[in-house]
């Protein structure tokens, strides 16, 4: 056989044995259980060591990968997960996954959240705050 008719033949049997163990394998457990209420959330929602800032401070003297806490309003949908955050300050961009928010729980631009996140200052645009936790704080 030549090399390439060699190569293709592995190839091939790889394929075809990776198809048979995803076909035998069990489905996973969420896929398998049935669909009742939501699970709640879970993880830490006390305290934080990360410092209170405002958006003005955080912009200034804000480091790169620093977490923080800010207070304040999701003012507008920027599309995909970022958003325009306001406080007192000023405005900035943060990142939110859609598993952030609360569930259950609406958040518009009436309402007042503390978000707590990673501080990205960008060496090029705009720096940003990817946000690992948004509470409700007031509406």
């Amino acid at each position: 056989m030549t090399r390439i008719a060699q190569l293709s033949s592995i190839a091939a049997l790889l394929c075809a044995s990776a198809f048979a163990v995803a076909q035998t394998a069990p489905a996973p457990a969420a896929a398998t259980a049935p669909a009742t209420a939501p699970a709640a959330k879970s993880g830490y929602t006390g305290p934080s060591s990360a410092p209170l800032m405002s958006v003005k401070d955080l912009l200034a003297k804000g480091k790169d990968d620093q977490m923080v806490r800010l207070k304040g309003k999701l003012t507008s949908h920027k599309g995909d997960e970022d958003y325009e955050f306001t406080d007192a300050s000023g405005k900035m961009v943060v990142e939110i996954d859609a598993d952030r928010f609360p569930q259950g729980v609406t958040v518009d631009h009436n309402v007042t959240v503390e978000l707590i996140g990673e501080f990205e200052k960008e060496m090029f645009g705009d720096p940003s705050l990817d946000v690992e936790q948004l509470k409700v704080v007031g509406s």
